[in-house]
């Protein structure tokens, strides 16, 4: 029989990720934490409030990110993923891909490479709303604080300025991939969600006209940090809006995209709504929902925002979404079931509440690991000592995530403790 490895790891650095390795790590356990992107935080960092204080983010992003500087048991691997899992608990093998980041450790964020850098790239973080050079920073509060580069935007050596900028020795253009293997007594997968790609909701103009937009880009829009620092203007002509129509379930609970409700859009657009009201309290803000769906203390939140005299809140789905050419007003069509009507508002934005989904899609690991139709995560029954938390295994809010992650950790530890035992 292997010996027991007393270590733990955890795939996917968002919230449900960190708070299974913080909590792993301060039980006494070594911690491996994988994560994809350049950075830590997930999704969690790119919204501009959440629930349930709606706060920015930042600030308890920036008490875990302590957490994990503070704790030399845990060890994080950014641009990186998992390859392969097998084995038994107690003894798992691991197989990690890196990915080259071509900025190392010695990194002080000076931004000097950036002022010299002659190559672009759309901004990831912002969602595609505006760029950043090839060198960039992946946002204002990012974990690590270090750059990285976008090999598909980067000239490489015959370019070479950032190197030639760089007073530290922190750019490496011919750093390599590279992999590597671990040995782990547990596996915890939260690899988190992506939102749907609304382009493919052709009724909905995502992508033809410029002033439709989703859920998670207004987020990015009200955030400090973002692409029009905080401040809600029309992507067309940067005008201040003056009316706004949120759709629910863009491509949710419909069986020619998410058949599934995501359980939060509902949420997130009563917070949106008033992201709104706070820049401009005379704004008028349209919302159509097929059911508004709030559940418990959240109910609170909704009736009080639904009080406000210019939010109306109508029962019924979108028909369609044209533009007036000339004056880039939108003109949101839908039926409004209690009315028995069909009905026409005019608006400056339209928002699409997008639905959530599984960020394992694409990609899956070679793992013991089933999958729903909605390629959400479910551990074997026959796999024991892999386990899945937060929205890997479907739609939650961040308070439930890490809840869920928290227990992720718990049953990692104690299917270790069980190993030991055999």
């Amino acid at each position: 029989m292997p010996s027991v490895s007393k270590s733990i790891l955890v795939v996917g650095g968002g919230i449900a990720g960190i708070s299974a390795a913080v909590e792993a790590a301060e039980a006494g356990y070594q911690v491996f934490l994988i994560e994809k992107e350049p950075y830590l935080g997930g999704r969690v960092a790119q919204l501009a409030k959440y629930f349930p204080k709606l706060c920015p983010p930042g600030c308890g992003l920036e008490i875990n990110f302590q957490r994990i500087r503070k704790n030399r048991k845990i060890r994080f691997f950014t641009t990186s993923e998992v390859e392969s899992v097998t084995g038994q608990p107690g003894s798992f093998d691991v197989t990690v891909r890196q990915k080259a980041r071509r900025v190392n450790d010695r990194c002080t964020a000076c931004n000097a490479c950036v002022a010299v850098c002659p190559e672009e790239r759309k901004d990831a973080f912002n969602l595609g709303m505006g760029a950043t050079k090839a060198i960039y920073l992946p946002h204002a509060l990012a974990f690590p604080m270090k750059y990285a580069i976008d090999e598909s935007a980067c000239q490489g050596s015959s370019c070479a300025r950032c190197v030639d900028a760089c007073n530290y020795g922190a750019i490496d253009l011919a750093m390599e991939p590279k992999i590597f293997k671990l040995n782990v007594g547990a596996v915890i997968f939260a690899t988190g969600w992506k939102p749907y790609d609304a382009a493919r909701i052709d009724n909905l103009g995502f992508g033809r006209y410029t002033d439709v937009v989703t859920n998670m880009m207004v987020e990015r829009m009200a955030a400090p940090d973002g692409p029009t620092k905080g401040k809600l203007l029309r992507p067309s002509d940067g005008a201040p809006v003056k009316s706004v129509a949120f759709v629910q379930c863009a491509g949710s609970r419909d069986t020619h995209h998410l058949e599934y409700c995501s359980g939060i859009c509902c949420m997130a657009s009563l917070k949106e709504a008033t992201y709104f009201k706070e820049q401009n309290p005379d704004a008028k803000t349209y919302l159509f929902y097929i059911d508004l769906r709030t559940p418990g203390a959240f109910e609170i939140f909704s009736e009080r925002v639904q009080k406000d005299a210019n939010i109306s809140a109508t029962k019924g789905k979108v028909a369609r979404i044209v533009e007036n050419p000339a004056t880039r007003q939108l003109t949101v069509e839908a039926e409004d079931i209690l009315s028995a009507k069909k009905i026409r508002v005019d608006v400056d934005l339209v928002v699409l509440a997008a639905g959530m989904v599984s960020s394992l899609e694409d990609r899956k690991p070679d793992a013991p690991i089933d999958f729903d139709k909605d390629h959400f995560a479910l551990p074997r029954e026959t796999a024991p000592g892999i386990f899945v938390a937060g929205c890997a295994r479907g739609p939650a809010d961040v308070s439930s995530s890490v809840q869920d992650a928290t227990a992720a950790a718990m049953k990692a530890i104690q299917s270790i403790h069980q190993a030991a035992l055999v």
